[in-house]
């Protein structure tokens, strides 16, 4: 337990903050206002560390891990932190990146610091399942090609791809896949097998970050592509008519046809 500094006792408080995608300039107006206010930052491994400017000098700020391949603190551990440091120093601020309840586990923490009766808000992010689509002018919704848009986890807890994935390609809605690029071979197969082949993909590697990398293609060839560009994780994969307003789509799909027909 951390020890309490009587000196100067603050009441306890916790906000959950959404970082947003990855660019610093995506934080909402309210979520610098919490950090403003912090006596402490826990902070994620998607989250732009310039963010951490925002919050006081003097603030401590802990860097908790939590990405894929990094689990550097369980999520029992960050909340146990959170709710230590928010009785022994005041303020806490979670700062998450994206938004705090899209795949973020913003409810447990929640629900953790209320076994304490801590008072706690959220700040809701710009999650990267719209927001990353959007700044590359893919839309999830546009009229006469979506109607409507998935967000699925590409695997899940135990390993698995999951299996709302099954379900989501036999729509003609949208698809956005997080965590799932270590599977996206698999993951295409899916759509392959519903015989949308042709179906526009585009992976998106640290979208809104300098680190951003795009490729564009289409279900039979999109894991060959992602390969040859190095795509690594973080990134979110987009399934749907939708990729075909993207400028580059065009010139892909006219390659792809000439090397079809040999």
């Amino acid at each position: 337990m951390i020890s309490r500094n009587t000196n100067s006792i603050k009441e306890p408080r916790i906000t959950l903050v959404g970082a947003g995608p990855g660019d610093a300039e995506l934080i909402t107006l309210k979520g610098i206002k919490a950090l403003q206010t912090a006596d402490v930052v826990l902070y994620d491994a998607l989250v732009n560390e310039e963010i951490l400017a925002f919050a006081p000098a003097n603030a401590t700020k802990v860097y908790v891990g939590k990405r894929s391949g990094d689990h550097s603190f369980s999520q029992e551990n960050i909340n146990k932190l959170m709710v230590d440091y928010a009785l022994n120093y005041g303020h806490v601020v979670r700062l998450k990146g994206g938004d705090p309840f899209v795949f973020g586990r913003g409810h447990e923490e929640l629900d953790f610091a209320a076994e304490y009766n801590i008072p706690t808000q959220v700040v809701p992010g710009i999650s990267s399942s719209i927001g990353v689509p959007g700044l590359q002018g893919i839309p999830v919704t546009h009229r006469g090609l979506s109607e409507s848009f998935w967000v699925v986890t590409g695997t899940t807890s135990d390993g698995k791809i999951s299996a709302d994935l099954y379900q989501a390609a036999k729509t003609n809605a949208t698809i956005v896949v997080l965590m799932g690029i270590h599977k996206l071979a698999q993951i295409a197969q899916i759509f392959k097998n519903e015989g949308k082949g042709k179906l526009p993909v585009a992976v998106i590697q640290s979208g809104t970050t300098v680190n951003e990398k795009v490729v564009i293609g289409i279900a039979d060839n999109i894991a060959d592509l992602a390969g040859e560009s190095g795509i690594s994780s973080p990134a979110l994969i987009v399934f749907g008519e939708v990729v075909s307003l993207h400028p580059k789509f065009k010139l892909v799909k006219d390659v792809y046809d000439i090397v079809a027909k040999g």
